[in-house]
């Protein structure tokens, strides 16, 4: 539900909506953009008549969403939301995020080259995975906890922000403490008790798309996270599970327009996980630019062959440093900032 309110209501007007909201056991969730205020309302409303608001001093009137995400929703929040990460901004009208590093960290040397190469090409957030949810308990499952020291020393050296994945409520504990972002990977999209510990965070969260997630589902995830008082969310396509076996998912650029006309939160794209192959990377970066995302996340390695996980779909560096310098034609062309 949705009660905007007049252009000239007061501010205790408003406070006195979002009170009577809470009487009632909901939900009040009051935002001012750039064209209105409106009290968002969630929780349990069948049973509650929209007229109990639409009466009460300063309110337009009363709407309820046609959507079955709330938070996330356009209707909500008509601008742009522009999500800081210690520093860097992403959403509309920002310069492109470029997210680059390995899969997996996997020795400081190994780090502290990579961070150095997509630092020197343009790259703003460094990523590389601490816990790695593997689809087989004998594969790399990462370096754990031990990894955040070698992330602190290489963000000190580079001045790299990093976002990283959280596996589980005690790893993101960990995330929250020492990275710039918080990653809900794509097994983990629908981990509600994640979800929800994610909203209490400090750190600004991405939120992958799940390998068989509709929009609506991945959407209302997000409402987990922005529920919890943590409006600080990023979406990442990375591609889902389809029919066709050229490439390991089937990236889905379509859902950067279409993301960005049902909700106001950023979308960026991953093309390593969308792809699974490194020769397609490229490519479909350029494309998701041109899709209008607000960044993209990309996985390079120093030496790919010896990758202790995703070797196959990581850019050597000189493929990243290639790839830098054709986005800033593509972004001119679509009108996005570099």
């Amino acid at each position: 539900m949705l009660i905007l309110m007049k252009s000239n209501a007061s501010e205790e007007q408003l406070r006195a909506v979002a009170a009577r909201v809470s009487e009632l056991g909901l939900t009040a969730h009051p935002l001012k953009s750039s064209a209105r205020t409106v009290v968002g309302v969630t929780g349990d409303i069948n049973g509650h008549d929209p007229a109990a608001f639409s009466s009460l001093p300063g309110v337009s009137r009363v709407m309820r969403l046609s959507v079955p995400f709330k938070l996330a929703a356009r209707e909500f929040h008509e601008d742009d939301t522009v999500v800081n990460v210690s520093g860097v901004s992403i959403g509309a009208g920002q310069k492109l995020c470029v997210m680059a590093g390995p899969c997996s960290f996997e020795s400081p040397d190994q780090v502290l080259a990579i961070a150095r190469a997509v630092k020197a090409a343009g790259a703003t957030l460094m990523r590389g995975g601490l816990f790695k949810p593997r689809t087989s308990p004998f594969s790399f499952q990462g370096l754990g906890k031990d990894g955040f020291k070698l992330m602190a020393d290489v963000r000190r050296e580079t001045g790299l922000r990093f976002v990283t994945e959280a596996m589980d409520e005690a790893g993101l504990e960990l995330v929250d403490e020492h990275a710039d972002m918080i990653q809900i990977g794509a097994r983990n999209m629908q981990n509600f008790s994640l979800l929800k510990r994610a909203g209490k965070a400090r750190k600004p969260v991405l939120l992958k798309r799940g390998m068989s997630a509709t929009l609506e589902e991945w959407l209302t995830a997000a409402d987990y996270v922005l529920s919890g008082g943590n409006r600080n969310v990023v979406l990442c396509e990375r591609g889902i599970r389809t029919f066709a076996t050229h490439t390991r998912n089937t990236l889905d650029l379509s859902a950067v327009p279409a993301v960005k006309e049902l909700s106001h939160l950023p979308i960026i794209v991953d093309p390593s996980h969308g792809t699974g192959f490194r020769q397609y990377v490229p490519p479909m970066a350029l494309a998701a630019v041109a899709a209008g995302a607000d960044g993209i996340m990309v996985e390079v390695h120093n030496e790919p062959e010896k990758a202790k996980s995703d070797g196959g779909q990581s850019l050597y560096i000189e493929q990243f440093e290639a790839l830098m310098k054709a986005i800033p034609a593509v972004a001119q062309a679509v009108g996005r900032a570099t």
